[in-house]
């Protein structure tokens, strides 16, 4: 064989060679970079260190608050019932109170008044007569006490207020009006004390 055909067939597998080489480097490269991009997109759409976190812990926050404001309301709303049924049981008491002890005074001036009325002529001018019928007037004016004089002689008969223990014929008075009152009632606010005792007219 020639010693010029050798040589170039030899210079053909080299260049072959390095074709093949460089092929080989160029679809690396490729890979490389096509490998880069798509770590870089996966990077870009993962959220930043810390703020999944700190939405977390703000939704942490926000309903930490919002049992707290509810637990703030209902307690508070506990407590204004509270004092209000303390401030009714107060004032039922002192009502309870006022009532027992009047009721308890009521008879003493039912003497009075029955001594009074009972008083010769003659006595009204004694010191000590004169004595007593200031301490009666002083009991009756329990006005500024609260407490009215329940004294319906001429007015309708009411059950409510009034007691009454028999019936009169009558001609001057209406029917179903109180013809006669044979004991004051008395009252403390809504509250009868006593109903006055009456007669009533047919």
């Amino acid at each position: 064989m020639p010693i010029g055909g050798e040589y170039e067939r030899m210079n053909d597998t080299s260049r072959n060679a390095q074709d093949t080489t460089s092929n080989a480097e160029e679809r690396n490269t490729t890979n490389n970079a096509a490998d880069t991009a798509a770590s870089s997109a996966a990077g870009n759409a993962e959220p930043r260190a810390g703020e999944g976190s700190l939405e977390s812990q703000l939704s942490v926050a926000q309903a930490k608050a919002n049992e707290y404001l509810d637990g703030w309301q209902r307690a508070r709303a506990d407590f204004v019932n509270y004092k209000r049924r303390a401030d009714k049981e107060r004032d039922d008491a002192y009502q309870n109170g006022s009532v027992d002890a009047l009721k308890k005074l009521i008879p003493v001036i039912d003497d009075f008044d029955r001594a009074i009325s009972n008083l010769p002529a003659d006595a009204t001018n004694n010191d000590v007569i004169k004595g007593f019928v200031l301490i009666h007037r002083k009991l009756v004016l329990l006005e500024n006490a609260g407490v009215k004089l329940i004294n319906p002689a001429g007015e309708v008969f009411n059950p409510a207020f009034h007691e009454a223990i028999g019936q009169d014929e009558s001609d001057d008075v209406p029917s179903g009006h109180i013809t006669k009152v044979l004991q004051k009632g008395y009252l403390y606010g809504e509250t009868v004390l006593r109903p006055a005792l009456v007669r009533v007219a047919a």
